[in-house]
């Protein structure tokens, strides 16, 4: 496994903590029962959320006038190394790789119910005014809690 993002693969994989579980459902897979290509992405997505709840950052409540930044998904991709199907049961490990001025770069470790790795994936998240739609520094207050859970 020789994803680009990824150093030394255990070095990395032991960085992980948190993580949500999906049971895959017999809708997001093909005729064949792997799961599609596309539903890692979604998978991505809700461990994403989640794991900004779970740090309290980054997750304003509403849109409104006093929200100065939302996180938006700038790029992202997945790597997949082993195949998963109907009714596996997916752990999907989320961590802050590297936090800059206004984005972070977020990685994801997918993990089936044997422990296999089957895929992992890394994007960038940017804080955007949803106003003016251009891209705002991060809260020095969400940075010095991200820094003192040492995830960045």
């Amino acid at each position: 496994m020789k994803a680009s993002y990824i150093g030394e693969f255990r070095e990395w994989a032991k960085e992980f903590s948190f993580f949500i579980e999906v049971r895959v459902r017999f809708s997001e897979t093909d005729m064949y029962g792997h799961m599609n290509n596309t539903v890692s992405f979604t998978y991505f997505e809700q461990a994403r959320i989640d794991y900004f709840k779970h740090l309290g950052v980054l997750m304003p409540s509403a849109i409104g006038e006093n929200v100065k930044g939302i996180p938006i998904v700038a790029d992202l991709q997945c790597d997949y190394v082993n195949q998963v199907y109907f009714d596996d049961v997916i752990r999907v490990f989320t961590k802050v790789a590297k936090v800059g001025n206004s984005s972070m770069d977020i990685h994801y470790l997918a993990k089936n119910q044997k422990d296999e790795v089957c895929f992992t994936g890394r994007g960038t998240v940017v804080q955007m005014d949803p106003r003016t739609g251009k891209s705002v520094p991060i809260s020095e207050e969400d940075k010095a809690h991200l820094a003192s859970l040492a995830v960045i």
